[in-house]
């Protein structure tokens, strides 16, 4: 059974990080979350769930205006050609529907079969927005604090230039 977006709140207070919550309508796209972010602070990202022709599986986390090469991506992440994961693929391995695919699932990858790739432009905003596994709400917190997450996850993500 999956985490609950309560239950992931829970998870990342007993972890001690500090996060802000802002409820809103049901975004699918980036475009959708623009319209609705009001004055949510900080790096807006993007999230890409993906499979390589291995097998293998990948989060890619990114700011949301960052131009990803797919065809380039695969020999920056060290990875076999890629596509995107299907929907069903989604849902068994994080648990969340496509529109919430967000680093917090990372918390139902109990068998670490996702590699994830952190942006490093992301990971130097002040802070960082996620949806919390449903994709009604953002989730502010530090990028210091998501990679504490990630670490109690047991995923240890790579942290790497993606975009000029």
């Amino acid at each position: 059974m999956s985490t609950t977006s309560d239950q992931l709140l829970q998870h990342l207070e007993d972890l001690g990080i500090e996060t802000s919550t802002t409820q809103h309508e049901a975004v699918f796209t980036v475009e959708q979350a623009r319209a609705l972010r009001g004055e949510i602070p900080g790096g807006h990202c993007k999230n890409l769930f993906l499979k390589d022709k291995k097998g293998a599986l990948w989060l890619v986390v990114c700011l949301e205006d960052a131009v990803i090469d797919l065809k380039a991506l695969p020999s920056v992440i060290g990875a076999a050609r890629i596509s995107f994961g299907k929907a069903e693929l989604l849902r068994e391995v994080l648990g969340v529907e496509p529109g919430s695919v967000t680093p917090f699932a990372l918390i139902n990858d109990t068998g670490h079969r996702v590699n994830v790739v952190l942006d490093d432009k992301m990971m130097r905003a002040d802070v960082v927005n996620y949806h919390p596994l449903v994709n009604t709400a953002t989730v502010t917190l530090t990028p210091d604090d998501l990679l504490k997450f990630i670490s109690s996850c047991g995923h240890e993500p790579q942290i790497t230039k993606l975009y000029d």
